[in-house]
């Protein structure tokens, strides 16, 4: 098979993960809550074991695209994505679950990095900031034929958009192996491989620089409370939206529903990323701060409002104001952390922060989990709320701190 350009063959992977992700996601949590029947603390463990999987894996499989080859770590890691997704879908149980997402997460960490790796030595550093503005963008639009073509068939069988996803992943690692081409790899020096000792020297580099500036420890801390909220909210707001009555309209059933939340939250996820880039200056830090601030307490009220929820429509209005705020902050925080910093520690501090954010996930996911099986969801919930509003304190300390 003729191989394509680096360009061609990042842009048609990069729609084509979107696409085949979304296919799978935009049905799972429906598939372990009503097949498998997971509550809500094995829900939140199946979420704990994907952070593990990729926290511990990241470094080991990095080693594959350092030394090895690019192209060999992220074909390999298609095809155990693919691998782990079949597995899911075709064993309904609660331990193969978990097998899987140790499976796909591995094969996940694999392409993770290796693949801007790769692109980045085909094109130079150059073209590759718009390959990667570009593929963001193809991504966007795939998600939303995803999260269709998984409706349309999920509502024939709940199981067949993850099979066939995973399928999907191994074709998708196949044609890669046949057509990506790799030309410009040369295998890392040793001193520059990522190893255990380098993430521990970015450890004590990062925490070197906390001391010198504190102010970081506001970055951090935003950080560690996220991700302490995050994970418990990502698994069990599916199953709290079963708990009511969906709405009977046309015939629409739970997974058309699912999706149509899906694709509204995309869109409109969409739009206002773009209001907030022509409104806030991303050069001024206290207007980042100051958006910030605001968006945190826009996800703290969506969530107690989630919450609180007392019927379907309510809920889902409440769920869309906690993931838009949340998507819209994300690029926010990644401004705020990159100002605080310069060139020789944005990319350990940067490194720290998102530790600190896997970190947390891994740690509040099972404690949420733990109360939504022992009171209920709706506890669950509100202890995530809770668990997010030390946030609000800190941005106001370092407003203070500021003046």
């Amino acid at each position: 098979m003729k191989q394509f350009t680096a360009y061609t063959t990042y842009l048609t992977m990069t729609g084509a993960d979107s696409a085949l992700a979304w296919f799978i996601f935009t049905v799972s949590a429906i598939y372990q809550v009503t097949v498998v029947k997971l509550d809500p603390l094995q829900l939140v463990l199946v979420g704990t074991m994907l952070e593990a999987t990729a926290f511990f894996f990241e470094v080991p499989t990095g080693v594959v695209a350092d030394v090895y080859s690019r192209k060999l770590s992220i074909v390999i890691g298609y095809v155990m994505m693919g691998i782990g997704f079949i597995v899911e879908g075709a064993f309904p149980f609660f331990a193969t679950v978990l097998l899987a997402q140790v499976i796909w997460g591995a094969g996940w960490t694999f392409t993770s990095g290796a693949t801007e790796a790769w692109l980045t030595d085909e094109i130079g550093e150059a073209r590759a900031g718009h390959a990667f503005l570009r593929g963001a963008q193809i991504a966007q639009f795939t998600m939303l034929g995803g999260v269709a073509a998984s409706a349309l068939l999920g509502n024939v069988s709940i199981t067949l958009p993850i099979i066939a996803g995973g399928v999907g992943f191994i074709a998708l690692g196949i044609f890669l192996a046949l057509t990506m081409p790799e030309t410009n790899f040369h295998p890392t020096p040793r001193g520059e491989r990522n190893s255990f000792a380098h993430m521990w020297q970015t450890f004590r580099d990062g925490v070197a620089m906390i001391r010198k500036r504190p102010a970081l420890k506001t970055i951090l801390g935003v950080s560690l409370f996220w991700g302490l909220h995050s994970e418990g909210v990502d698994r069990l707001w599916t199953p709290f939206l079963l708990t009511f009555a969906f709405p009977i309209w046309d015939g629409l059933t739970t997974v058309t529903w699912f999706a149509i939340i899906r694709i509204a939250s995309a869109l409109i996820g969409i739009a206002i990323n773009e209001i907030v880039h022509r409104r806030v200056k991303m050069d001024d830090e206290s207007a980042i701060q100051r958006a910030l601030f605001a968006l945190n307490g826009l996800v703290f009220a969506s969530l107690v409002a989630l919450a609180l929820s007392l019927d379907f429509s309510m809920a889902v209005i409440a769920y869309l104001g906690w993931s838009l705020m949340r998507q819209t902050g994300g690029p926010l925080h990644a401004a705020w952390v990159n100002q605080r910093l310069d060139s020789q520690t944005r990319a350990t501090v940067n490194s720290l922060s998102a530790q600190v954010d896997s970190f947390g996930q891994m740690i509040g996911g099972p404690i949420v989990g733990a109360i939504g099986a022992a009171v209920s969801l709706r506890a669950a919930l509100v202890s995530s709320a809770a668990i997010l509003s030390p946030v609000l304190a800190l941005f106001v300390k370092t407003k203070t701190a500021d003046r």
